[in-house]
């Protein structure tokens, strides 16, 4: 069974990349990415890949049976990519598309949400097999704010009290080598969640724990968290996504109990602690 990996050379796409390598041998794998050069170092088969290039899609999916698709990263323009995907990946006779939603796609309130529900309901109707993975928020997302907030003395965010179940990276990409090397996945829908929840109050708690230093959580609006983001350098849109998705998280957008994230993979996924750890050192 030969498995292709869009964005191969992304984070998520790396490290789904060497946990495939550990579950099967590399000729079953192929990188599928817009600079095939870039791929070299991953070790596996690289084909040009390009979501905007619909023409030249179906050819780098011959001979794929199974076909990651990590949601692309252009926002506003994922849908029309996606579909441009699933219709090369029908053409090219691919079995199965495992694609990265978002945790609970079809009820959040969260603006990210639209195009990951397009793109099931694409996926529903395309006569393919498919696994649709929903992947919580990575903790990363949050961790890598850490410098900026050691600077500023303060951890700073839009999600008020709100509980947030993320994991990492590694634990979705874990999860993901699973499903794409095992049957009984088959036209399932996984919600994926970090084993333990937290605030972003007790993020910042944490950090202060792990420095010594007292870093609060100062809690913004969603406006005046969008404001501090395009200062330090965001494009506007995506800094109104971030701030959107920290002010649906303080409504449980991003909050689930739901253990199926630590039961794919047979571990607990990684404490906040360890990320805290990780990123400070």
């Amino acid at each position: 069974m030969k498995i292709a990996i869009t964005g191969a050379t992304g984070q998520l796409g790396r490290l789904t990349v060497s946990k495939l390598k550990e579950k099967t041998a590399k000729e079953n794998l192929v990188a599928l990415v817009r600079t095939p050069e870039k791929a070299a170092d991953l070790g596996i088969e690289a084909r040009e890949f390009d979501y905007s290039k619909p023409e030249t899609l179906a050819t780098s999916l011959q001979g794929i049976d199974t076909l990651f698709l990590i949601s692309g990263s252009e926002i506003g323009q994922r849908e029309t990519q996606h579909k441009n995907v699933i219709n090369a990946a029908k053409e090219a006779g691919v079995k199965r598309i495992v694609y990265t939603s978002l945790l609970y796609a079809t009820d959040s309130e969260m603006a990210l949400a639209k195009e990951h529900v397009a793109t099931e309901k694409l996926l529903s109707e395309s006569g393919l097999s498919y696994t649709i993975l929903r992947n919580g928020w990575y903790t990363e997302n949050y961790a890598g704010s850490i410098a900026g907030a050691l600077q500023a003395g303060a951890f700073i965010g839009s999600a008020q009290n709100g509980k947030i179940s993320s994991a990492t990276r590694e634990d979705f990409a874990e999860a993901a080598a699973v499903v794409l090397t095992n049957e009984g996945h088959e036209n399932k829908i996984y919600e994926l969640a970090g084993d333990d929840a937290y605030t972003l109050s007790d993020l910042a708690s944490e950090i202060s724990k792990q420095t010594g230093k007292n870093i609060p959580y100062n809690d913004l609006t969603e406006e005046e968290y969008t404001k501090v983001l395009v200062s330090v350098g965001l494009p506007e849109g995506f800094a109104q996504i971030l701030a959107d998705s920290d002010a649906k998280a303080a409504k449980g957008s991003l909050y689930s109990e739901d253990k199926t994230l630590s039961k794919l993979i047979g571990r607990p996924t990684t404490p906040l602690a360890d990320v805290v750890k990780d990123f400070i050192g």
